[in-house]
């Protein structure tokens, strides 16, 4: 799609509204047509070139009436033109997070977070302003035409300089438009990188204290900073020259006009009228050419951003940004009633897609997933989940325990195979594998710098109950007792303030302060003492044991409580099997067995494959 298909669909995206929004605004521009005329009249009179039927006073009545009717007309423009920018914004926000939460978790975006949240406000804030800017160029357009017809009947030699200088905007804004594009998508480059640096910073503080490594880090942050000053003066340099061109080209027109009226006044070809008219339209004339000049500025600068906004689509169509959708204002279509309940239910089964029954049977059919980067991953999983079962997944270090987990729950793209709940294909794994489907916990547990209470409950209803069953489950009633503001208490940019066993079972009473059918624990219990260990899986057991559960771990503690134990070598499925079979039959499965507490092992326990 190309810009001006992209800039069409927004303009049509609320027909009506737009076009009332540029007849609020064309009306604003079109009122001082009978202001200038009544501004000539009554210098014509006073010349008694013409009598005015209704006076001198009539002539001023008039002007306070045009005056009034456009203070009114503004203020109904700027209604319109609010309705108007923010819906479509908002619907481009909406479709583009609809879009990035649609992928999976490792594609979500293209780009760093920081870039990212650049994309979502400073882009689609450009784009806004390029709508928005249009029904004003529009408007003047409309003004500029009557008005020629106007000035042309006066004197079409002064008419023509009036509109010279729109003529040198025009040529000179096509003539800098690679230097808007240069200087516009340097300084989004620069911004993503600030934003990305922040970003990085708090996500990983303790990495950084820990390093000593604050000063390296601030000075990096310092010279990305003044990069993006640079590139933010040269962008609003050559905004504020292109602005300066159209303000002072109007003084040129002025002088000209003075120069010509001086002429054709002393022959008496020309009134003080006919002066006063044409000084009085040129004055609105300054505002279509800096109207004219900053649209297509905008429009110029929307094109870099609309190249990056289908970036973040990663190869869908671009329409996708402008689809009509629910946003949480008005009265919207049926249409919309999907899109709505989603909002207040969460994700729904995709179209034509029968509803899934509660789980009884799980399975995984030659599923296949391989990094483009490594060609390494999974290849042909078989796996088979009954409900109520136990089963985990273990293996040595890169044989692609994560990877098959986060390939089953759609975080991860498969390249071939089955996922099958009940006998009925799941087709889209990203959007089925949620509450009260699935219940996951990652490897490395993803919290908010928040209160611990609001990192549990994620959205949900508080419910004394849940919040504290999940609590109890979780072994974490001592934790919170000893933390100074207890469940109140600010856990920090990804849970610094808490050490990595409680980060790791903030993270399952999260997942268990939802009710789901299969709950996935992804290496959950690598920073766990023995002990701990054991008492969260023997109370999980007793609390949840209708429950079916797929386990990533290498430890006694998981492994022993297992129905079914799955080792992986090399991203196939060496063996499986229960713990006396495979110590057996597995010489892969007999080195973690008695490896576990070794030096090596107790060094990597915090790495999954």
């Amino acid at each position: 799609m190309k810009t001006r298909h992209f800039f069409w669909r927004l303009l049509t995206y609320r027909p009506i509204l737009y076009l009332t929004n540029l007849l609020m605004w064309t009306i604003v521009h079109m009122i001082p047509l009978l202001p200038g005329l009544a501004t000539k009249a009554f210098f014509d009179q006073l010349e008694g070139n013409i009598t005015f039927p209704y006076g001198v006073w009539g002539i001023v009545a008039l002007l306070i009436s045009a005056t009034l009717a456009r203070i009114m007309f503004i203020a109904l423009g700027f209604l319109t033109d609010a309705r108007f920018r923010f819906r479509i914004s908002m619907l481009m926000r909406r479709n583009l997070l609809a879009h990035v939460l649609k992928q999976p978790g490792a594609r979500a975006i293209p780009c760093s977070p920081g870039e990212g949240i650049s994309n979502f406000r400073d882009d689609i804030d450009q784009t806004e302003e390029a709508v928005s800017w249009s029904v004003d160029g529009l408007g003047l357009a409309g003004f500029a035409i009557v008005a020629s017809f106007i000035l042309i009947s006066i004197d079409a030699q002064m008419t023509f300089f009036v509109f010279v200088p729109l003529i040198l905007v025009v040529c000179t804004a096509q003539f800098a438009t690679s230097r808007i594009q240069k200087y516009r998508a340097a300084s989004r480059e620069a911004t993503a990188k600030v934003t990305g640096s922040i970003s990085e910073m708090f996500g990983n503080v303790q990495a950084i204290q820990v390093a000593g490594a604050e000063a390296r880090i601030v000075g990096r942050f310092v010279k990305l900073s003044d990069q993006r000053r640079k590139t933010m003066v040269k962008d609003k340099l050559i905004t504020e020259a292109l602005s300066s061109i159209f303000t002072n080209s109007v003084n040129l027109g002025t002088g000209l006009i003075l120069i010509l009226a001086g002429y054709k006044m002393r022959s008496g070809a020309f009134t003080v009228g006919d002066l006063s008219l044409f000084i009085y339209y040129l004055t609105f004339v300054t505002q279509l050419i800096g109207n004219v000049g900053n649209f297509m500025t905008y429009y110029k600068q929307m094109t870099i951003s609309f190249g990056r906004l289908k970036n973040m689509l990663q190869g869908t169509h671009a329409s996708a940004l402008t689809k009509p959708a629910y946003i949480g204002i008005g009265k919207d279509h049926e249409k919309d009633a999907e899109a709505s309940n989603y909002i207040q239910n969460g994700p729904i089964n995709e179209k034509n897609q029968v509803e899934f029954k509660p789980l009884e049977h799980l399975q995984t059919r030659s599923l296949t997933y391989r990094y483009p980067e490594t060609g390494r991953g999974i290849h042909n999983i078989d796996l088979n989940l009954t409900r109520g079962s136990f089963t985990v997944i273990t293996g040595m270090i890169g044989s692609g325990k994560t990877t098959l987990v986060r390939s089953l729950l759609g975080l991860l793209p498969a390249e071939s195979g089955e996922i099958i709940w009940n006998g009925q294909t799941v087709s889209n794994p990203a959007d089925f594998f949620v509450p009260p489907h699935s219940a996951y916990t990652s490897q490395i547990p993803r919290l908010y710098s928040d209160k611990l209470k609001h990192n549990i409950l994620l959205g949900e209803p508080e419910t004394a109950d849940k919040l504290e069953q999940s609590i109890y489950t979780a072994v974490m009633e001592d934790d919170i007792s000893n933390l100074q503001d207890g469940l109140d208490t600010m856990v920090g940019p990804r849970g610094v303030k808490l050490s990595g066993g409680q980060a790791q079972r903030t993270a399952t009473a999260r997942m268990l302060a939802r009710d789901a059918q299969l709950y996935v624990f992804d290496d959950l219990s690598s920073a766990l003492d023995v002990e701990t260990e054991r008492i969260l899986w023997e109370r999980i057991f007793s609390e949840r044991s209708d429950a079916t559960y797929l386990v990533v771990s290498h430890r006694k503690a998981a492994l022993t409580h297992a129905d079914h134990i799955i080792v992986l070598k090399d991203g196939t499925i060496e063996a499986e099997g229960t713990v006396d079979l495979l110590l057996e039959t597995s010489q892969s499965f007999r080195e973690l067995w008695y490896g576990e507490n070794t030096e090596q092992d107790i060094i990597t326990k915090n790495h999954s494959g």
